[in-house]
Formats: C-alpha cells, sequence, structure tokens
C-alpha cells in the first residue's frame, strides 16, 4: 500500500489542533474535505486514528503511533526536497538545531565571518527528541543538552549547565535562597516523559497556573523570566552536559569546519561550569 502524503500532512494538521476546522483553516481547505479525506486515510489503514465528539477530536492509540511517525517522514520529505532545490539553485546552506537556552549565535557569527557564502539556517528542537532533526535529515549539525540517544551519532563535548527548579511564585518553596532535591520530593514534576509539552512556554505556562514544577537548564532559565516564575539553585542535582552533534560519517567540508570553529566558539574553559543565573 502506498500512502498518500497528502492525506498525511491532513491527519498532521488534525492531530496537532484536535479540530478539523481549525486544521482545515491551516490547511486552507473546506472542512468536509478534509473530513472525508480522513475517513479514507482510516479505511486506506484499516483502523481508526480519531476518536470524533461533537466537542473535541481525540487520537486513538493507532492515532498517536501514526501522528509520531508521520511528522518524521514528512519532515523528511521536506528536508530532501530543500536539498534538491539549494542544488538546482547552487545553494550551499547549513542548518543548525539547537536545544531551548543554548544559544548559537556566536558560533554561527564566527562561522559566518569566514565563509559569508554558506547561508545558515537555525532550527529549535524539542526537549524530548533532539537528536531527531539530524536523523531525518533537517538539520547538520545539533547544538544539543543531554540526555538523548546518541547512536549513530558523533558528538563533541562543549561543556556543563546546571539545572535550577522552577517554580510559581506563589509556591511555598519560593522564598527560599537554594533548595537540595529532598525539597522536591511529591512535587509534580513536569519534566518526565509522561508528561511532554509542545514547547518551553507551554511547560511554563503549567507552572504558573499550578500544575506542577519542573528543573530546567540555567540556559532556559535566563531566557525565559517572567514575574509570575521563580527559578530557585537546585544544590545536590548534578550538571548536565552540553555538546555537538552529527550523524557519525558525515564528511561535507563546510559541516567540518562548522564543527572546528563552533567548539572554539562554544568551549567552555576546562574546569568551568555555568552557574545559577549567571
Amino acid at each position: 500500500m502506498d500512502l498518500d502524503l497528502r492525506k498525511l500532512r491532513y491527519f498532521v494538521a488534525v492531530a496537532e489542533h484536535r479540530h478539523f476546522g481549525r486544521a482545515a483553516r491551516q490547511l486552507f481547505i473546506a472542512q468536509p474535505v478534509l473530513s472525508r479525506q480522513i475517513r479514507a486515510l482510516e479505511q486506506e489503514l484499516g483502523c481508526a486514528l480519531l476518536t470524533r465528539t461533537t466537542r473535541s477530536v481525540e487520537l486513538t492509540s493507532a492515532g498517536e503511533l501514526l501522528h509520531e511517525e508521520a511528522k518524521e517522514i514528512i519532515a523528511g520529505v521536506d528536508a530532501a526536497l530543500r536539498r534538491v532545490h539549494d542544488a538546482a539553485g547552487g545553494v550551499q546552506r547549513l542548518v543548525v538545531a539547537f536545544s531551548p537556552g543554548l544559544p548559537a549565535s556566536e558560533a554561527v557569527r564566527a562561522y559566518s565571518a569566514r565563509y559569508p557564502r554558506i547561508e545558515i539556517d537555525l532550527l529549535p528542537v524539542r526537549w524530548w527528541e533532539q537528536d531527531m532533526p539530524l536523523r531525518d535529515g533537517r538539520a547538520h549539525v545539533g547544538f544539543l543538552r543531554r540526555p538523548f540517544d546518541d547512536t549513530g551519532l558523533r558528538t563533541v563535548p562543549i561543556g556543563h549547565e546546571r539545572k535550577v527548579a522552577c517554580v510559581p511564585v506563589t509556591h511555598p518553596l519560593a522564598g527560599r535562597a537554594t533548595l537540595g532535591m529532598a525539597d522536591l520530593e511529591g512535587e509534580q514534576i513536569l519534566d518526565v516523559p509522561t508528561r511532554r509539552t509542545s514547547s518551553v512556554e507551554e511547560k511554563f505556562e503549567h507552572i504558573a497556573a499550578g500544575h506542577g514544577i519542573a528543573l530546567v537548564p540555567t540556559g532556559v532559565a535566563r531566557s525565559y523570566s517572567r514575574p509570575d516564575l521563580v527559578y530557585l539553585p537546585v544544590g545536590d542535582l548534578p550538571p548536565v552536559e552540553t555538546c555537538l552533534a552529527v550523524v557519525r560519517g558525515r564528511r561535507e567540508r563546510r559541516l567540518l569546519d562548522f564543527l572546528r570553529i563552533a567548539t572554539e566558539a562554544l568551549r567552555e574553559p576546562a574546569g568551568r561550569t555555568a552557574a545559577p543565573g549567571a
């Protein structure tokens, strides 16, 4: 069976919006057309992807799996098409993925100063799938923080970063100067895989609303200062490693040059770890 890429795009839009009307508006098609296409996709696959009610649309277990798989398929196809167009137009491009709160700008400036004809694109990644843009071809190199799946990747250590506890300003712990992990026992931690959020902004909205707390890197804390949130150092929490990552075996000249220049620009001096609030 050959899957229709257009139907996959339609399905992803519905899965993201959980609403046929909003998905149809995003896709610039009529809602009945979208509904027919999704029903046709379900018939082709022989299983239900969505549970529909008068007020909401939810994904079945099969729909959840297809949503994740379809995003990777579409991203890989889009990346391949972009590479084809670049090759046809003689464009040299380097796509740099980066984790939230890890600024790659210093490395990009240093590289662009040496190689101004190579276009640089920057791609933010979600914390639970940092390595995915490298694997599906959307990015050439990533400036990432562990943990992530490094199978098949070459990594270059850059430095270490402390984590801080992010709590609502109304939280009983908000007035403390420092915390230990024992202070957080019994708290709802939003960083665990069972409570994924689609963005850092969404996670902070949940925290501000009192739905839990999070342990976030200091770079994220610096980038997302809010009056309704407090960031508290956690003294006994180990730092996390930051690194550059590429798919093992890739030898393009522009990629190797970027790795060399970025390592020099971003690597911390030996023995120094980013301090909370620094």
